[in-house]
Parts: C-alpha cells; structure tokens; sequence
C-alpha cells in the first residue's frame, strides 16, 4: 500500500481531535461510576495512551487505503471511485482527439486507451458511427477549421464539443500534432472543462454520468513539466463547481480512476476540512 496520506496530515489530526473529544467524554463518563484504585491507575493511563494511538494509526491507515469518496457541489452527488467505465450505469464519457477519429491502428488511436477499447468493443460498424458523426447537425457547428491529414479525419471541432451515441457520450477533448501525439496546454485544459460541462448540461437529461480521469494519459501538456493525476482530478472537480451545472437526485456525476491510477490519487484529501 502506498502511503499517500501523511502520519501528520492536518485534515487526519483534525478528525482525529474529534474522535479524541469524543473518548474523553467516555471516559469522563465512567470515571464518574468507576472508581480506580491508585495502584492501577498508571497502567490505566498507559493503557488509555496505547489506545489513543492505535485508534490515529487506525485512522491513518483507512485513510491511505480509501479508495472511494462523495462530495456534494452545487447540490449536485459527485463521487469519485476506482473502477471500470465500461461497467458503470447511465451515461459515459469517451474522450477523442479533435478530429472525432476512430482509426484504432497504434498510430491515430492506440488499442489499449480508452478510446481504442470503445471502439473495438463497443462499436460493431464504424463507418455508422462516422457517418453520424459526418450528418451531426450540431457537431456541423462546432467546426473550426481543416487540415489535410495524411492520416485521420481533417475536420477540426472545439474542444469541449460533445456528440451522444447511445449510452456514451464522445467529447473532442486532445490536440493533435503533425506525429499524430495529443497534446494540450494547459489552458486547452481548463477551456475544454467549462466548454464539456456547458455541453453536459444540454443533453443529459437528468441521467447520470460516468467521466474518466481526463487527461490523465496525455503526457504532454505543453507549458508544464508535469501535470500530477491528483492536480487534474482537483480541476475536474473545480470546473464541474464553477459550471453551476445540478445533478438532481437520484442523478449523479461519477469520477472513475482506473485502478493502474488509484495510487496517484489522495481520496482522503479531497473531502473538506
């Protein structure tokens, strides 16, 4: 297990202060019926010591192992999870280049992202998808230039841009070089997520909605050195904040770390003080 969580950590001291009021107020309870003889009484205290410190490692340890928690924005269920997209319910988000392309050849799109996986195993005939993609009225106006590819598609869509093929929702999310490489400065970033959320909040009708971790298999981002899986999913959550979108209940917006990602990831910290 991968210690994510300090033994000092503000947020643990904190809660643990709290459970801390709560055994003092135990104890001053059966003080109050328990009288302890003075030959006993410095065990007792070393044992009250003993517990007191097994019960923070204890704190401390559920809190490195925490792999799943619930914040709640904007009265809106938000929870974040490891897990498999695919198997989630409701409504899921794949992430495409700007191009909209669905050439899973190891050089456009690679097999093993997520992408690749939906196209091989979620899409029967891809020439449909393309042609829906082609005929799209509102994707005809998200359109903001062409480029004469070697390879791949040549229309350009704004990043953000969403197109929904039955239970999944496609969004235009990556940059393309000449190689064929996503990229993304970080303000693409940030402009994506407020453009993504605006698009979400058109079409998903109450339904609940599984997101991956954006952008945490693009490395590069230009202007930046390294961008942490823990610093995206922080702005995922912030932009979903800023949007003022609401998820009524029983709806929800799940954030879904895969598991290869869980040890990036301090679920502990992400719950207020």
């Amino acid at each position: 297990m991968k210690f994510k969580v300090k033994p000092f950590d503000r947020k643990l001291f904190k809660n643990y202060l709290e459970v801390l009021s709560v055994v003092g107020l135990l104890c001053s309870f059966a003080l109050i019926v328990i009288t302890i003889p003075n030959c006993l009484k410095i065990y007792v205290g070393i044992g009250l010591v003993l517990l007191l410190l097994i019960i923070y490692i204890i704190m401390w340890l559920n809190a490195n192992k925490q792999d799943k928690t619930k914040l709640n924005i904007n009265n809106s269920t938000i929870i974040i999870k490891t897990g498999d997209i695919f198997e989630e319910d409701g409504l899921k988000v794949i992430a495409f280049n700007e191009y909209f392309d669905t050439q899973v050849d190891n050089r456009i799109i690679s097999e093993n992202t997520l992408n690749g996986k939906y196209i091989n195993s979620k899409i029967s005939d891809v020439n449909v998808l393309d042609n829906l993609l082609n005929e799209d009225e509102h994707l005809k106006d998200k359109v903001i230039g062409e480029n004469n590819r070697l390879h791949g598609k040549n229309k350009r869509y704004s990043l953000g841009t969403v197109f929904l093929h039955e239970e999944y929702i496609l969004t235009a999310f990556s940059k393309f070089d000449n190689d064929n490489r996503a990229y993304l400065y970080i303000n693409d970033y940030i402009s994506f997520l407020i453009n993504f959320w605006n698009e979400i909040d058109i079409i998903y009708a109450g339904r609940s909605i599984s997101i991956p971790l954006l952008g945490s298999g693009i490395t590069r981002f230009k202007g930046f050195d390294s961008v942490t899986e823990q610093e995206l999913l922080e702005l995922l959550i912030w932009s979903f904040k800023v949007s003022r979108i609401k998820f009524t209940y029983p709806s929800k917006v799940s954030i879904i770390i895969h598991e290869s990602k869980k040890d990036k990831i301090n679920f502990y910290k992400l719950k207020k003080d």
